[in-house]
């Protein structure tokens, strides 16, 4: 650690740690401990508890006596640092009391209307975020909300849908369009245009959403996100796992939904809310300290098999691709589908052209009689410009 005295000389000095910048917690006890260490022998060298029988204390000993109780006050605020980005590796989970994430009073209002007028009467709603690059007309969003018409027994879903919109113009085209929209303004952040993979811009999203999405847990609500490049074509609840508390499409889902060994994508996951997932997203966002420069989909895969997860008992299950698929391992029966993910595709351009041809070859199957759909050879002829992407 590098460590600089500011405000002070000689040992009443103020400390600053770059290290544990940002926690409050850690750097109090750093001062606190740097600014009592002249009081502390005082008291020794006036009880004459240190030195020879005349009381008198050696500026060696002091020395050592204030090295002593500076390592003790850094010792205390570096566990506290580690602990905040590894919670579970000193704390048990029952002394962890997460709240949600601040807002202001009159938005969190609105998001709670917003919430309680598209969940479903056991507290499910479905979520997705947009920005403004891809809810301009012809685009993703158009796309995202066609699939919910043409899909088997998904039009109704729609009527739970909440569109978490990440800008104003994404916000506009959403309510011209959408009964449940809600406009998240994060503080010095653009998110208006497309953002590249992995840029900085990308990975502030990626994990305000994960943010957000704890928000809602915190709130009492169970939730279906999406992502918004997601065709839904039949009502995924009837594929979802009763018990489990955390389930997560794959980008390679390898047969065994218990095996943490797939390979999840973030872009699609069904959770309840309970005291396991509540801890669970704020473990999971806690830890891109430990892995800066990663998004959250990665973070989730250095995650998944910690000890502290299995310990709380959460529930997770991986969703197998013949339901849940996508341009990664794409799912080759239609009659099981629910879901298709422009998955391993980079850029609108490419995800857009690709879902168009998706929507046209599901009309094409829809449109068959239902005695022609138990034997139809029918098959996607995507991905085409994503393959190259």
């Amino acid at each position: 650690m590098n460590k600089s005295p500011v405000g002070g000389e000689g040992g009443g000095g103020v400390f600053h740690d770059p290290e544990v910048d940002g926690n409050g917690e850690a750097n109090t006890i750093i001062n606190n401990t740097t600014s009592s260490i002249d009081q502390n022998m005082k008291a020794i060298i006036s009880s004459g508890g240190i030195g020879s029988g005349s009381g008198l204390v050696t500026k060696k000993k002091m020395n050592i006596v204030r090295m002593t109780l500076l390592f003790v006050g850094m010792t205390v605020a570096c566990f506290i640092f580690y602990n905040s980005v590894f919670p579970s590796r000193f704390l048990p989970i029952s002394l962890y009391d997460y709240t949600g994430t601040t807002s202001s009073q009159g938005s969190d209002h609105l998001l709670d209307a917003v919430l309680k007028n598209a969940s479903m009467k056991d507290r499910t709603i479905l979520v997705t975020t947009l920005n403004d690059a891809w809810a301009e007309p012809n685009s993703i969003f158009d796309l995202f909300l066609e699939s919910f018409h043409i899909g088997s027994n998904t039009k109704w879903l729609l009527n739970h849908l909440v569109v978490i919109c990440l800008d104003q113009k994404a916000y506009a085209r959403c309510l011209a369009l959408h009964p449940h929209c809600y406009e998240l303004y994060t503080e010095g952040a653009n998110f208006t245009s497309e953002a590249s993979f992995m840029s900085s811009d990308y990975l502030q999203m990626m994990w305000r959403r994960i943010k957000f999405m704890s928000k809602i847990l915190d709130k009492g609500y169970n939730f279906v996100f999406t992502d918004t490049d997601i065709m839904w074509l039949r009502n995924p609840f009837p594929q979802f796992y009763p018990d489990a508390d955390f389930q997560i499409a794959c980008d390679f889902f390898l047969g065994d939904s218990y095996s943490i060994n797939n390979l999840p994508n973030g872009g699609f996951t069904y959770v309840k809310s309970n005291e396991r997932t509540i801890w669970f997203y704020k473990f999971w966002y806690f830890s891109r300290k430990a892995y800066p420069k990663m998004h959250d989909q990665d973070v989730l895969n250095k995650i998944k098999s910690d000890r502290s997860i299995s310990q709380i008992g959460l529930k997770m299950r991986f969703l197998d691709t013949q339901y849940f698929g996508g341009f990664c391992q794409p799912s080759k029966d239609f009659n099981k589908v629910c879901t298709m993910h422009a998955n391993c595709c980079v850029g609108l351009d490419n995800k857009v052209n690709d879902l168009r041809i998706l929507l046209r070859v599901w009309r094409k199957f829809m449109a068959l009689s239902p005695n022609a759909t138990t034997t139809a050879q029918t098959s996607w002829t995507v991905p085409q410009n994503c393959r190259y992407s």
